[in-house]
């Protein structure tokens, strides 16, 4: 059995700003830090085989304070980066559907639809079922940490429920730090966990 533990980067600087990042980045802030800190408690029992990371400056810098003292194999993949939201990046919600009304209610209503100078949802898929894929073929059963970005989690939900584009954004919401648990035994992928946020919340370990 593979077990993939997707974590969203901590908060940065533009999600407190309601800033759209995409394959730009911004700092973690203290927030971010800790509980990225605090998730690293939660999972210090899991033995992981290694780490996979979006190779972000906020996704490797979580990935870090994560994993903290321990030493495992770290490998960053750009297949795990954020949608590349072409000339939004950078700009406040606000501030888009001012400028791009009509695209921003697509992006939001409509995904399978939206279409930017970056990417669509289905790029996303696209490279996030290699991603999945690869794993499968060169890992057996042991557990993964894989540190990537809010809209590959929401795909890889929708991924695993075989559920069509215009369903990525059903809750639950992806926060910073969350947990999004992927089970992957005889060629089937189960969510056990979707954005668990129990280290916030002061719960426990798994």
């Amino acid at each position: 059995m593979l077990q993939l533990f997707f974590i969203r980067h901590g908060e940065t600087e533009w999600n407190v700003e309601h800033r759209l990042q995409g394959r730009l980045n911004s700092n973690l802030t203290e927030n971010g830090i800790r509980d990225a800190k605090l998730l690293g408690k939660r999972l210090m029992e899991i033995d992981f085989d290694a780490v996979y990371a979006s190779p972000s400056l906020r996704t490797i810098e979580t990935a870090k304070l994560v994993i903290g003292e321990r030493t495992l194999p770290f490998k960053t993949d750009e297949r795990l980066m954020e949608i590349d939201l072409g000339d939004w990046e950078g700009r406040t919600i606000d501030e888009i559907k001012a400028m791009d009304p009509d695209r921003y209610h697509l992006y939001e209503n409509a995904p399978s639809q939206y279409a930017n100078n970056g990417e669509t949802f289905e790029d996303v898929e696209s490279r996030l079922e290699a991603v999945l894929r690869d794993l499968e073929r060169t890992h057996d059963s042991c557990n993964l940490l894989i540190v990537t970005h809010g809209v590959v989690i929401k795909v890889l939900q929708m991924i695993c429920k075989e559920n069509p584009i215009d369903l990525v954004w059903e809750p639950p919401f992806i926060e910073g730090t969350s947990v999004t648990l992927v089970k992957i035994e005889d060629n089937k992928r189960e969510l056990l966990l979707e954005g668990d946020i129990a280290h916030k919340e002061r719960k426990g370990a798994f």
